[in-house]
C-alpha cells in the first residue's frame, strides 16, 4: 500500500514538472544603437522615449509588396497578446521620403496598430539606412530599377529594459540574435521571450 502511495507521489510530481516550463535563456548582444526620427503623430521619437521599456524594431516600408505585409501583421499579433503589458515597436520606413508622418499614420490604422507605444518611423534616409546597416546590422538597400525598389532584412530585434539588444540562445547554444518576422513559431519565440523580460 505504501508503494502505491510513493509510486503516486512520483507520478503527480511528473505531471507537475512535465508542466513547467523552463524560461528561456536571454542573453545581452550589444548596446542598441541610438537614433532620433519623427513618428505618425509628427512626434520626435528617440531611444529615450522607450527608457524602461522592452520593444521590437523593424524597418519596413508601407508600400511594400512581399514581406512587410506578413512583418506587420506579425507585429499587431505581438501587439495583440502582450496588449497589458508595457511593451513598445518601433517601425523603422527604409522609404521616408514617400512614408510621410500622414501616410505611415493612414498604414498604422489600417493595419491595426492601435498600441501608444508603436511609433512608425520617417526621417533623413542616410539616417535611417545607418541606423539599419551599421546600427543593427540588417541589410537595406535601394535597387534602382527593380519593381520592389528596395531589399531589406525581415529579421526583428529585441530591446530589454535597458536598451539593450538581446536574444534567446538557440539549440546550438549560441544567441540566435534577431528573430525571424516571418516565420510563426519564431514570433511565438519572440512573444515568449517578451514575457520572460517583463514577468
Amino acid at each position: 500500500m505504501k508503494m502505491r502511495g510513493i509510486y503516486a507521489l512520483f507520478l503527480l510530481l511528473g505531471m507537475i514538472a512535465c508542466q513547467t516550463k523552463e524560461k528561456p535563456e536571454i542573453v545581452t548582444i550589444g548596446k542598441a544603437p541610438s537614433f532620433t526620427f519623427t513618428n505618425q503623430n509628427n512626434q520626435t521619437i528617440n531611444n529615450e522615449t522607450y527608457a524602461g521599456m522592452v520593444y521590437v524594431v523593424d524597418f519596413f516600408f508601407t508600400d511594400c509588396p512581399t514581406i512587410c505585409p506578413v512583418m506587420t501583421n506579425n507585429m499587431v499579433k505581438i501587439q495583440n497578446e502582450l496588449k497589458d503589458k508595457n511593451v513598445g515597436f518601433a517601425s523603422f520606413s527604409i522609404n521616408p521620403e514617400e512614408d510621410t508622418p500622414e501616410v505611415l499614420k493612414a498604414y498604422a490604422q489600417k493595419k491595426g496598430a492601435t498600441s501608444a507605444n508603436w511609433h512608425f518611423l520617417t526621417g533623413e534616409v542616410d539616417a535611417i539606412y545607418d541606423l539599419s546597416n551599421k546600427g543593427f546590422n540588417l541589410h537595406v538597400e535601394e535597387v534602382a530599377g527593380d519593381i520592389h525598389r528596395f531589399e531589406h532584412s525581415g529579421l526583428f530585434a529585441l530591446i530589454d529594459q535597458h536598451g539593450n539588444i538581446v536574444s534567446r540562445k538557440g539549440k546550438d547554444g549560441k544567441p540566435i540574435i534577431y528573430y525571424n518576422g516571418l516565420n510563426d513559431s519564431q514570433v511565438k519565440m519572440l512573444i515568449e521571450d517578451i514575457k520572460s523580460l517583463i514577468e
